[in-house]
């Protein structure tokens, strides 16, 4: 798990975490403005979008070895051009190759290793490992990089020149070039060489996107995700927002927005072990419930966001609530009903919708950051960000109503078998529309009462 941690963040500083972290810097450095960066990003996304539909199958028949260790190694190539502080044109074009190498040999490969890793029993606390160690690394790495900054810029931030700040900024991203090519060659020494329980052949991996394809807890799930990535994609703003509405310098609106980082690795664990209490899709609704109201704080200036408190309190609850759910979205796929040999094309196929804010949400925040200067503009992508909280919110309950049994009884901790007809796996228990009768696996209306009084008083694994 070490390994899948390390590489599941460390893929993604070039493309986002600079940015994110050294957001004013960076529009200033590559001379671009917000609409132009979203742009970039946008393109990204494009490709992206290909790369998660083809990259499923790849992760269904091949090492998660060999895919992750040649993404990273790629990923870290780009860095190269990256710091030469390309033209628009250029960034655009590195931004299409980072979506090849994040995405089509890294994404759907590190979602399976996770949830073969996790086993039938402990999906939530899986997949909150997996994103709580990745925002522990994020948030170290962020932090790390703001003090960089500040070491390499002079103790009066604001006198710093455009050739220094260009400077500290091409010695940040040669770094986290060299860091992610380490991750690389972690990956390929720690992960097992060969692939667990990969489809026998491609179009074997292809005919499980089908399978995927017909089951309506797959569309639910990517609906979820679509909502929670744009709340995620709008974190780049908490910074931004420090710096033109409150007036911060550079450094310190970086110091903010690494806040936002910190909460990442709690919400994450958290809400996973939640989920293997509650379930996943409960677990959901109560993040996107914490986010849509940070949110809607921040939208509608409920709150003086002058006092230092109140800001950090404030960007802490929405952080929680962002990174609640993006820590345990993936644990619902045994609420959803995707059966382990499918699990590969069933995230490349959930993906291929669910990130699409990587091709809109970036150009939607910069176009109206870039129409209304100021409060008005962070304003309106506050209130974006809480619109799709709360279409996450009925997308879980949606699938909750489809999968209305706890764990233990078909959700995260249900007990599974192969399944002869799709080599995959199902639930052992039968189905509540045609119940057993008393002494054959159904305990009675005495026995359900004991069973729920004793549910109710139940610790988690």
């Amino acid at each position: 798990m070490l390994a899948l941690i390390v590489a599941g963040e460390t893929v993604f500083v070039l493309p986002f975490v600079v940015a994110r972290v050294l957001r004013t810097t960076f529009l200033s450095v590559f001379g671009l403005s917000n609409l132009q960066l979203g742009s970039a990003f946008s393109v990204y996304g494009i490709v992206a979008m290909l790369s998660y539909f083809l990259g499923g199958p790849l992760a269904d028949r091949y090492a998660a070895r060999v895919l992750i260790s040649a993404a990273l190694a790629a990923t870290a190539a780009g860095g190269l051009l990256f710091a030469t502080i390309p033209s628009i044109t250029s960034l655009a074009l590195l931004y299409g190759f980072w979506g090849m190498t994040s995405i089509l040999l890294f994404w759907a490969a590190l979602i399976r290793a996770t949830r073969v890793w996790g086993g039938d029993a402990s999906q939530g606390r899986a997949y909150g490992i997996l994103d709580g160690g990745r925002g522990l690394l994020a948030a170290l790495l962020a932090s790390a990089t703001v003090v960089l900054f500040a070491h390499l810029l002079p103790a009066d931030v604001a006198s710093a020149t455009p050739l220094q700040r260009r400077a500290a900024l091409q010695e940040i991203i040669l770094i986290c070039s060299a860091f992610t090519l380490l991750a690389a060659l972690l990956a390929w020494w720690i992960l097992p060489p060969r692939a667990l329980r990969a489809a026998d052949d491609l179009a074997a991996s292809i005919k499980g996107i089908r399978v995927a394809a017909k089951l309506p807890g797959v569309w639910l799930q990517a609906l979820i995700i679509v909502s929670a990535y744009v709340a995620y994609k709008a974190t780049d703003n908490f910074g931004l927002y420090a710096h033109d509405v409150l007036g911060f310098d550079e450094v310190a609106a970086a110091r903010l927005g690494t806040i936002s980082f910190w909460t990442r690795p709690f919400a994450a664990l958290l809400t996973g072990l939640l989920a293997d209490r509650i379930s996943g899709s409960r677990a959901l609704i109560v993040g996107f419930a914490v986010l849509a109201t940070g949110a809607l704080v921040l939208a509608l200036d409920l709150l003086p966001m002058s006092v230092p408190t109140l800001l950090i309190a404030t960007v802490i609850t929405t952080s929680l609530g962002i990174y609640g759910v993006r820590g345990v979205y993936y644990a619902v796929m045994g609420e959803a009903r995707v059966p382990l040999s499918v699990t590969g094309s069933a995230v490349g196929l959930v993906s291929v919708i669910g990130y699409t804010p990587d091709v809109f949400a970036g150009a939607l925040f910069g176009w109206l950051l870039d129409r209304d200067p100021g409060a008005a503009g962070h304003h309106h992508v506050f209130l974006t960000v809480a619109g799709f909280a709360v279409i996450g919110i009925l997308a879980s309950i949606g699938l909750r109503l489809l999968s209305p049994l706890p764990p233990g009884e078909g959700g995260p901790k249900g007990r599974v078998r192969a399944s002869p007809a799709q080599g995959g796996l199902i639930s052992e228990r039968p189905s509540p529309l045609t119940p057993l009768p008393e002494g054959e696996g159904n305990p009675g209306p005495a026995g359900r009462l004991l069973s729920e009084a004793m549910r109710a008083t139940r610790m988690p694994a």
